[in-house]
């Protein structure tokens, strides 16, 4: 192997080319949207793996004919295309310099088949989100991959993904039933077709010839029978799935199967049609802790005989970093780490009986394991997901932890399970060899498919070196004890130049034959799977350099993509950050004409559509919330003036607050369209992200506030200015001042509680306007005005304080804790002179407090048939939905929440400002809830429930409301 050397990513940054600006012209003729924008193709060039390469441009079909139509343009303009989706692949297979086709956003359809047996699928959809449509059938997808909320069904099928539990049993190419697949041609089959064979043949002759051919050479051939045999009994994603040439005899059903695993690089598969597995009830997760790594992995063979669903392998440097975590289940931070290993495993049953049979059964082989403590399983639901949560987020995190300046490489290897241990312990030999410090080994132990990570510099050449060293004696190890070089990873870039090597030439050569037969002009994703050049897998890496403190753990995993509001219109969270990397990049080399062009384009794309909602650090492994960036940014680029406006405003909050509901009331008695028009011609004049959009569907004004004063309070009430500011709507759709607040005030008064409402309230807030719009001197303004005041009111603390927005809520701890750590969380000394110890503060959120303390003292009558409640993205960071949940089964038959909820994007005035961004984040829940009717809609927050009303065309209300409503 020759030594190469690796350049920085960011310097082989080209213009678009001739090539694609004639694709373009060919597709806008048929109106398919494309993007040769610098940060549109920046954006892009950014996955999970180490490698980076800029594509010419993004094309987004919204069809397979679509993307058929995009084949023959890049076919006659002579360029390579690829296809990406959720953006989680490790191995390079989803980066491309030349037509990238964006399938994640168009391409989402799930569709339930004889009541969950079966599943189609489109490849933009997540697993988790199909899994989530599936789960009330009680069924699941077979392949169960830790990345499931982020990785796509593209993705699972283009690499034949497997994950946890799935083993070689249920991974996609056991599960799938049929698919329809696009070729480079444009020929596009649907294998579920009586006579797709016969369409095959037809329309496709030299494929259908061919494949017969390769069929014939592999089955006379008895060392290719052999080799194939041995390396599908493993799981296996090397090379192609040429196992399919031996388990198929129809030309269709062998290519169906050769596009799984097949990278992107045979053709487009536009559905897949799974054969789905029964969700079984009962489980029980132990957490099996011995001293070393070497007893842990040997004792796996007796594990898998004694009947374990799965056994995950953690090494001691991946215990450590679940325990910093904070959030760690029992059995995990019990662990007094030195050089111990776990293993978690698990038994699955359909009942509590089963699980307490299959112990039994498997006691004989656990009571004679080498363990460093005792023997624990357990059913708790909340253990167990904290056990699992540790697993599944494992990678991030200790990517997260990485050295700055160092890119994470996560290897995916499998050997005979009988060899586990000693490859374990050779592979820590190895580390210690090449002087890889931290390294991590983790995972599938159960079919001997184990993951490592190592942090490489790949800016130093000598770095680079030294991995292809260290990867040389890696594949050496592994094809030496007859494993495959990549277990469920895929071949991608890192691993296509070892194909050969791992199968021989014989088989390797097959596999050019089937590249050569179906894609001639090697037009899809080159490069990958099949590959010549030894030193390709160190080329185009990517290098990463320090940038901003809020963002710099960022491993471009892409799990926070689901869940971000504007991931449909311009940046998702992991581009965000992407963006800021490349940025820095382009100064420091001096392209500053690119720079410009990035920075000139980031003030809408990264800033202003961004809805700081915190989602994102809910789904992120190492807890990044890209808002804080966003927030700070926005704090450092504000424009005086309107700095000055808002701390202004935070200085006499009750006038504007009541100006505002005013201007609501007055709004709405207008003729329509008077209002619009004037607030379009001064955002025109001011700026679209200063002045908010009037629209005909914006309530009327409020309740205002009012102080209350009560000795024996229970409890202290802070209505939310943001419902004094917005009116609602009743239980019978129409208009009413009332809303939260005063369906509150007069559950808790039949509820026999009492309260007191601070004085001044009319002029208070959570604050959280100033601080999403990063106006830090008004913040502090309103923050002076608001704890002093609840301090007094709640007698220093001894009374909890109850918010009607779950948003306030949120933003009212949020508040607290900046309180407290800018007093080093100790007592406060006001302007007065009193100390008070803000700590002792307690907020409850309206929805918990009505579920823990009212609805128990009252009686509450189903009045409806079905509801749909929205949980808003502050229910989810407080924890907050089972509450919702269960309020609305007291009010309604069936209570349901939409499989694809999500934050609404209206961020307080975000969705006026910036209407276009409530409109993508909501288009998924809104098509969902439209499919059926329901009696009542209802949320949390006055401002998401006015988001979901302008989505769907049904007036949301709060969940309080119609409890009240309930209760009368």
């Amino acid at each position: 192997m020759s030594q190469t050397t690796s350049s920085p990513a960011s310097h082989r940054f080209t213009e678009t080319t001739p090539e694609f600006s004639a694709v373009e012209t060919e597709l806008a003729a048929h109106q398919i949207p494309t993007s040769h924008r610098n940060i549109d193709r920046l954006a892009m060039a950014h996955d999970a793996s180490h490698y980076l390469m800029v594509p010419q441009g993004i094309v987004r079909p919204s069809s397979a004919g679509e993307v058929a139509q995009v084949m023959a343009a890049a076919h006659r303009a002579g360029l390579p295309m690829s296809f990406r989706s959720g953006g989680t692949s490790l191995s390079g297979q989803a980066v491309s310099d030349g037509v990238m086709v964006d399938t994640r956003r168009s391409f989402r359809g799930i569709e339930i088949l004889d009541e969950g047996a079966r599943v189609r699928v489109q490849p933009g959809a997540t697993v988790g989100a199909v899994n989530g449509a599936l789960k009330r059938y009680g069924r699941k997808l077979g392949p169960d991959p830790a990345s499931s909320s982020a990785c796509t069904v593209g993705g699972v099928v283009a690499n034949n993904s497997s994950g946890m539990s799935c083993g070689t049993d249920f991974n996609t190419y056991r599960t799938l039933e049929s698919m329809v697949f696009i070729l480079p041609s444009g020929t596009m089959i649907d294998t579920s077709d009586s006579d797709a064979d016969q369409q095959l043949k037809e329309q496709e002759p030299a494929i259908h010839e061919g494949l017969l051919r390769l069929r014939r050479r592999v089955m006379d051939n008895a060392e290719s029978r052999r080799i194939i045999a041995h390396q599908f009994s493993m799981k296996n994603t090397m090379g192609y799935g040429v196992n399919s040439l031996v388990d198929f005899e129809s030309p269709v059903k062998i290519l169906e199967h050769l596009l799984i695993g097949s990278e992107g690089t045979l053709g487009f598969v536009a559905s897949a049609t799974f054969r789905t597995l029964k969700i079984l009830d009962a489980t029980s997760t132990g957490l099996l802790v011995f001293p070393d790594l070497l007893s842990a992995a040997s004792s796996v063979p007796d594990l898998v005989e004694a009947g374990m669903s799965t056994v995950e392998l953690l090494d001691a440097t991946s215990i450590s970093v679940a325990q910093r975590s904070g959030q760690v289940a029992d059995a995990l931070a019990e662990i007094d780490v030195d050089q111990h290993a776990a293993l978690l495993v698990e038994l699955n049953g359909e009942s509590s009986k089963e699980i307490t049979d299959l112990k039994q059964q498997a006691w004989p082989a656990l009571k004679n394991l080498n363990l460093a403590s005792p023997l624990s399983m357990t059913e708790d639901a909340s253990q167990r997901e904290l056990l699992w949560a540790a697993r599944n987020n494992l990678y991030a995190a200790v990517a997260g932890n990485r050295p700055q300046g160092t890119n994470a490489l996560l290897e995916d290897v499998v050997v005979p399970v009988e060899t586990l241990g000693e490859t374990c312990r050779s592979l820590g030999a190895m580390f210690t060899d090449h002087e890889y410090k931290d390294s991590v080994i983790f995972g599938h132990a159960k079919d001997g498919n184990i993951h490592f990570m190592l942090n490489e510099e790949f800016a130093v050449d000598s770095k680079v070196q030294r991995y292809q060293r260290f990867t040389e004696d890696m594949v050496d190890l592994i094809l030496g004890h007859n494993g495959s070089l990549k277990a469920e990873h895929g071949t991608g870039r890192i691993m296509a130049p070892y194909v050969r090597r791992q199968f021989g030439d014989e088989l390797y050569e097959v596999m050019h034959d089937i590249k050569r037969l179906v894609d001639p002009g090697s037009m899809l994703n080159p490069g990958v799977i099949i590959n010549d050049d030894p030193d390709s897998y160190v080329k185009n890496l990517k290098v990463e350099e320090p940038v901003e403190e809020e963002v710099d753990r960022c491993v471009e995993c892409g799990y926070c993509e689901p869940v971000c509001p504007s991931r449909d219109l311009t940046l998702t969270p992991r581009q965000r950050i992407v963006m800021r990397r490349e940025i820095k990049a382009a100064h420091t080399r001096g392209d500053h004409e690119l720079a410009q062009s990035l920075e000139g384009d980031w003030d809408y794309e990264g800033v202003q559509t961004c809805a700081v909602d915190g989602m994102c650090q809910t789904r992120c492994p190492v807890g990044i919330d890209t808002g804080d960036l966003v927030r700070r940014l926005r704090s450092e680029n504000q424009n005086p003036l309107e700095a000055a406006g808002w701390k202004a405003a935070a200085r006499g909050w009750g006038a504007v607050n009541t100006a505002a509901g005013y201007g609501l009331r007055t709004a709405k008695a207008l003729p329509w369209p008077v209002p619009t028009t004037a607030t379009d011609v001064a955002r025109k004049l001011v700026g679209d992200d200063v002045v908010p959009r009037y629209n005909a569907q914006l309530p009327s004004g409020g309740q205002r506030r009012a102080p209350r004063h009560d000795d024996a309070a229970s409890f202290v009430f802070f209505p939310a200015c943001v419902n004094a500011m917005f009116g609602a709507v009743d239980e019978q759709g129409s208009a009413t001042e009332q809303g939260a607040t005063g369906s509150l005030m007069a559950v808790a008064q039949r509820a026999g509680l009492r309260w007191s409402t601070p004085d001044g309230i009319g002029s208070m807030c959570c604050g959280t306007p100033w601080k999403s719009k990063g106006f830090s001197g008004g913040y502090d303004v309103i923050s002076e005005r608001v704890l002093p005041a609840l301090w007094d009111a709640t007698q220093g603390g001894e009374l909890p304080i109850v918010c009607d927005a779950s948003s306030c809520t949120e933003g009212l701890r949020t508040m607290k804790a900046k309180a407290l750590e800018t007093a080093e969380h100790g007592p406060t000394v006001g302007h007065d002179g009193t100390v008070r110890d803000y700590s002792a503060l307690r907020f409850v959120d309206s929805v918990e407090f009505v579920a823990t303390e009212v609805l128990p003292r009252l009686t509450i009558r189903r009045k409806l048939d079905a509801l749909v409640v929205h949980p808003t993205c502050s229910v989810t960071h407080l924890g907050l939905k089972d509450h919702l949940v269960e309020l609305g089964q007291a009010v309604a038959e069936t209570c349901d929440v939409p499989t694809r909820w999500g934050c609404c994007g209206y961020a307080g005035d975000r969705g006026m400002l910036h209407p276009e961004l409530t409109e993508a984040a909501t288009r998924a829940e809104a098509a969902e809830v439209n499919q059926r009717s329901y009696d009542a809609y209802a949320s949390t927050n006055r401002t998401c429930e006015q988001g979901m009303t302008e989505a769907t065309g049904h007036a949301y209300q709060n969940i309080v409301q119609l409890v009240e409503w309930a209760s009368r």
